[in-house]
């Protein structure tokens, strides 16, 4: 390797951030993974110890925007080499029991502040940011919350514009359809859907956990030029470019 890079990573005790952190910690492009999560996670201690890379859990137990936006840019402050940042942060399930503030004030408020703090930093020049297919901030702010209604794209469309208004100059913004290996999607589904992939368009296939973090990795490390956004082929073909 010719240059030290560091991943920081927000959201990593999901399904879609475990996959993540697996990957960068396999990864020999990276040489440090930073994790800001509420709480220490051994499997990730482990993997580290195993793949010999440099694992730095930045414990924010009070994960409100202050706090996280202050541990934010201490762990930039704190990293050596080029400083990638990717959040995979969002309530993952029951978004329906949620009223649309309470949704706002973890998809929007947290990777707000998270966005926020990278840019400050002076460090950070790209965020890997994840979304979800349909995301439009000027969908219906009233009705179900739950996951594909308008509120929700509501709330996500919010999200990406709070991180591209608020982060550094470069934000791929990855949009997933149905999430296989989440434990937030029902096994049935899981076991059908890609039975149907042949006559599903190309925006709406399912995609697995691992596909995710490896598209926004290969996304990380291309140094895109600009800000972007990511659906399933796009997804796909970064990974075919990360292979080359």
């Amino acid at each position: 390797m010719t240059a030290k890079r560091t991943a920081i990573v927000l959201g990593g005790s999901g399904s879609v951030g475990a996959a993540l952190v697996r990957e960068l910690l396999h990864d020999d492009g990276f040489d440090t993974v930073v994790t800001l999560s509420r709480r220490s996670i051994p499997e990730f201690v482990t993997m580290a110890r195993s793949t010999g890379r440099n694992l730095v859990e930045k414990l924010v137990p009070d994960m409100k925007p202050e706090s996280l936006a202050v541990a934010t840019m201490e762990a930039v402050g704190e990293a050596v080499g080029d400083v990638e940042g990717f959040s995979v942060l969002g309530i993952g399930a029951d978004t329906a029991k949620l009223t649309i503030d309470e949704h706002r004030a973890v998809d929007v408020g947290l990777n707000e502040a998270f966005a926020r703090a990278l840019r400050d930093s002076g460090k950070v020049r790209h965020l890997a940011f994840m979304s979800a297919v349909g995301a439009d901030a000027t969908a219906s702010a009233s009705g179900n919350g739950a996951a594909g209604m308008p509120r929700y794209n509501r709330v996500k469309g919010e999200s990406e514009q709070a991180a591209r208004a608020n982060g550094p100059a470069v934000v791929s913004v990855f949009r997933p359809a149905m999430i296989l290996g989440s434990q937030h999607t029902p096994w049935i589904l899981g076991a059908l859907l890609p039975l149907f992939s042949f006559i599903t368009p190309g925006k709406f296939k399912s995609i697995r956990v691992d596909q995710i973090a490896k598209a926004m990795i290969a996304s990380a490390k291309r140094h895109p030029a600009s800000s972007e956004t990511y659906h399933y082929p796009e997804m796909m073909s970064l990974i075919a470019s990360g292979r080359a």
